[in-house]
């Protein structure tokens, strides 16, 4: 056992024996209670969420300590390192050197002391490769989709969200005061109906989508999306968490996939998937959007600036990308092969055929959970997802591809998965 994987498995061996205060005011013993009965009621229903403890970089191929792994190795399918580039010796290096030339971090926010030369080197790559006026980082996507809408929407405005737009953006809209509205999954009939009935009466009209629906791995009707903007004068927002580096000829998300290039007016994104895996996320769009933000944003203004290493690991991804990479394509391979032999199996997929993201459905929660643990015993790294992550009796287990797959690590996950379905009832 490496050095590693010995202190995770000490840590959980020795959880239960630490010495931690407890207190014991009234309020306390009754709060635990409360708590205890809804953490039971979790279990009990089978929805329990185990964080499984990895003892290797980021890959294809990884150690998990513990949780009926037995400490070997594990093919990794349910990671959004779409690219691989999360334990890539070129973007590891880049991080090694800013840490050594510009330290672990500024201990700072951005506008006080915290930006250093390569967060605008960044932020103007990002633009770059976006082909956008300018970008803002921020310490995470969410941050981003928390900070945005309060910044650039008020009273007199008016926007519109997707159903099945991500939690952070949720979030972000329960922040600003415009007026809201929530149209059906990809319904673009509603959509027009909602946006004719606002009509002029808003100073500022938004339409609010995800570039992809992680939980089903579909693509937004984006080109639909940006004529209903023309049409009503009405901004269009992206969120590309699910597509950035990865989607389109040139890996630039949605509008690329879908021939939509310079439609959309506002794109956040994360560095913590394709692009390295790390952390951070950003808004990039036109000047004086980017420069509200820095004056407003609060995730922004009172956030900690992105550490040093992590700005230049994803600086690193960018150049790889801006120089052109065949690992887009090798992704759009292994999610074919993948779909291809799991629905000649006989599972029922969700999902859109060009997404690397793989919903196999299961429906019942109980059932997800153990499918997934016993794929694991199997050498499979699979998670199963249930309410309230998706709808009650949706429950799947998300199958997330990389560029780093080979033909026989799909060809192993796919065997696991009708082994394990025999075993189950399943097929």
């Amino acid at each position: 056992m490496s050095k590693m994987a010995a202190v995770a498995s000490s840590f959980i061996k020795s959880r239960g024996s630490l010495c931690l205060p407890r207190f014991t005011s009234t309020w306390s013993k009754s709060a635990r209670g409360v708590l205890q009965e809804g953490l039971d009621a979790i279990s009990k229903a089978g929805t329990w969420k185990s964080e499984r403890v990895i003892s290797t970089p980021q890959a294809a191929s990884i150690r998990v300590v513990g949780g009926g792994a037995g400490g070997g190795e594990l093919l990794n399918f349910c990671a959004n390192n779409y690219l691989g580039l999360s334990s890539h010796p070129d973007v590891i290096e880049a991080g090694r050197i800013a840490l050594r030339d510009y330290g672990a971090g500024l201990s700072s926010v951005r506008f006080i002391c915290g930006t250093q030369t390569i967060h605008k080197e960044l932020e103007q790559k990002i633009a770059k490769f976006h082909n956008r006026d300018d970008a803002i980082l921020y310490a995470a996507c969410f941050d981003a989709n928390a900070g945005i809408f309060e910044a650039l929407l008020g009273e007199n405005d008016a926007v519109f969200s997707d159903q099945l737009n991500h939690a952070s953006i949720i979030d972000g809209l329960r922040l600003c005061k415009a007026r809201k509205y929530r149209y059906k999954n990809r319904d673009v009939t509603q959509l027009e109906e909602q946006l004719s009935e606002v009509g002029d009466t808003a100073r500022l009209k938004m339409i609010v989508t995800d570039g992809v629906f992680s939980m089903d791995g579909v693509v937004a009707p984006l080109k639909e999306l940006c004529d209903l903007g023309d049409k009503y004068g009405a901004l269009v927002f992206v969120d590309e968490c699910h597509a950035t580096g990865f989607m389109g000829k040139g890996g630039r998300g949605t509008e690329e996939h879908l021939s939509c290039e310079g439609r959309v007016d506002i794109i956040n994104s994360t560095l913590g998937k394709a692009l390295g895996g790390a952390a951070g996320g950003y808004t990039v769009g036109p000047r004086e959007v980017i420069d509200m933000l820095r004056q407003k944003s609060r995730p922004y203004l009172f956030s900690n600036t992105l550490p040093p290493p992590v700005v230049a690991c994803a600086s690193k991804v960018f150049d790889l990308l801006m120089d052109g990479s065949e690992l887009v394509e090798k992704l759009q391979w292994n999610t074919s092969y993948f779909r291809g032999k799991m629905t000649s199996a006989g599972f029922n997929l969700k999902g859109d055929d060009c997404h690397p993201i793989v919903p196999v459905m299961l429906n019942d929660a109980r059932l997800a959970t153990e499918f997934a643990d016993r794929m694991l015993q199997k050498g499979i790294y699979v998670i199963g997802f249930s309410y309230p992550v998706v709808p009650v009796g949706e429950a799947r287990i998300r199958v997330q591809l990389s560029a780093v797959h080979n033909k026989e690590d799909i060809d192993k996950c796919v065997d696991a998965f009708v082994s394990v379905a025999k075993e189950k009832g399943v097929l």
